[in-house]
């Protein structure tokens, strides 16, 4: 028994940890925000929908840019069994986020244990250790890789490309970053032209191989997603060409914010790989045989940058290139740790490693209270029934609200029902027949304030202890129409 313990942790044991780093932060912050909105309510609509697309929330609320469903299929099918049970067993259907979630962190888990596998294979166990442990200190690749986003879908083709391009695989390498491009995610392209020019340039592929093999693939790639979107959409549709339009020729991404050329180097990357950036630096180098490998993830950032809109989970593809080489040079600092310079190293390495800590736990506290709206619909949930429930609860969610913690999942059935109409003015709220808001305002004509509930605000260095703490602020609001008087005489906490 304990032989099979062994060979289990032997084999799996890497696994373990980053998938028990990933499902704490899924239980811990159940909840999504807008840049996830379109695949997590896909998901919901696939798994509680089915062939009622009418129902379908992306024909109410289509959003910017129309994305595809081929993510959201693929995941709430792997996720339907679980669903299923917990229908049966009557559970919120908060667990089947829970349920949708984590098997997208198994689904890109188990493209980065076959990346991890591959740098095994051609740098060894210590360097493949070393992988693991910057990976695990780190934030943001595993509180991303249960998210629903495009870019974490995409991740787990790229992870695979990447597993490929170590065993020297490299058409199977180009197939995977075609249909990360043609379905998931357009730029991918920035990362794919680079690794095909490299390869070229090695003389690793031929041209004309390479054409054909790439070509029918994106070809079926197209056809694919082409086909399912236009049914799922009602309309002739490729949606990543939309996007591509509309972000790259149109430019129209810079609405939502820009920021500088370097942005990317000085502070996405940094906040990201934290011990790993400068150690990423010194792989480079400590050993030549990564620089073919960083070289065309360096210029897919670079290339990036030249888009005025940024943000981290544009670049988080990069991540496990930068930590293969960032493990590489901790590799060469420990087993050289004996020697007087390089224990000089080995401390600034095991310094940087606790930093990293630390900051991974206060970047982590901070995430947890980011999504106000979805606590709040929650204690709704629990004090909505006071009072006589025999007839409908009307909720409204403004716009900030459903951007910042609420979906479809968050939803209970009758006597709720739920309402994300736009364009409402605060004033003719009162004009309406809503039982209850949740709403950014803390007050509201016509209703009254039942609680208040707090997001993340800033951070603020003090002299004591602890020296950084984390400031929160009412965010939303839930409010009560006063023609219901059977909870006004209450006192609720955190309002006027």
């Amino acid at each position: 028994m304990a032989s099979k313990s062994s060979k289990f942790l032997e084999r799996f044991g890497y696994d373990v940890v980053l998938g028990s780093i990933a499902a704490f932060y899924v239980f811990m912050t159940p909840y999504t925000k807008v840049e996830e909105s379109f695949n997590v309510q896909a998901m919901h609509d696939v798994l509680y929908h089915r062939q009622n697309l009418d129902n379908y929330d992306h024909l109410e609320f289509p959003g910017v840019v129309p994305r595809t469903f081929i993510g959201a299929l693929l995941v709430s099918s792997l996720a339907s069994p679980a669903v299923l049970a917990m229908n049966f067993l009557h559970m919120p259907k908060i667990y089947g986020l829970l349920a949708v979630r984590l098997t997208l962190g198994c689904i890109i888990l188990s493209t980065l244990r076959f990346f991890r596998l591959q740098v095994r294979e051609k740098f060894g166990r210590q360097v493949e250790a070393f992988f693991v442990i910057l990976t695990a200190a780190q934030f943001h690749l595993l509180f991303y890789c249960t998210r629903p986003l495009p870019n974490i879908l995409a991740l787990g083709a790229v992870n695979l490309a990447y597993g490929y391009w170590l065993k020297e695989k490299c058409y199977a390498a180009l197939n995977c970053l075609i249909f990360a491009t043609v379905t998931l995610r357009c730029d991918i392209l920035l990362l794919l032209c680079p690794l095909g020019l490299e390869l070229l340039l090695t003389r690793s592929i031929s041209l004309w191989k390479a054409l054909k093999c790439c070509t029918l693939c994106a070809l079926l790639c197209i056809g694919l997603t082409v086909f399912v979107d236009s049914i799922m959409w009602k309309r002739l549709l490729w949606p990543e060409f939309e996007v591509f339009w509309f972000n790259s020729v149109l430019n129209r991404s810079s609405e939502w914010g820009t920021h500088p050329f370097y942005w990317y180097f000085t502070s996405a990357l940094p906040r990201s790989l934290l011990a790993a950036y400068p150690l990423f630096l010194l792989g480079i180098l400590l050993d030549r045989r990564v620089l073919p490998f960083v070289i065309p993830v360096l210029s897919f950032v670079l290339l990036y940058s030249k888009l005025p809109h940024k943000e981290l989970r544009f670049i988080i593809s990069s991540i496990p290139i930068f930590n293969l080489s960032a493990a590489i040079a901790a590799t060469r600092i420990y087993n050289n740790r004996k020697k007087t310079f390089w224990k000089f190293l080995y401390l600034i390495m095991l310094g940087l490693l606790l930093i990293s800590l630390g900051c991974t736990a206060i970047t982590f506290m901070a995430s947890n209270e980011n999504y106000p709206s979805g606590h709040a619909l929650k204690h709704l949930h629990k004090i909505g029934h006071l009072g006589n429930r025999t007839n409908e609860i009307l909720v409204h969610i403004d716009t900030f609200s459903a951007m910042n913690g609420i979906s479809r999942f968050c939803e209970h059935d009758f006597p709720w029902r739920y309402s994300k109409e736009e364009e409402i003015r605060v004033e003719e709220l009162c004009q309406r027949n809503f039982n209850y808001l949740i709403n950014e305002h803390p007050a509201i004509n016509g209703f009254k304030c039942l609680s208040g509930v707090n997001g993340f605000s800033r951070v603020r260095l003090q002299i004591g202890f602890p020296p950084i703490l984390l400031v929160k602020e009412p965010k939303v609001y839930i409010h009560r129409n006063v023609k219901h008087s059977d909870v006004l005489s209450r006192i609720w906490p955190g309002c006027f």
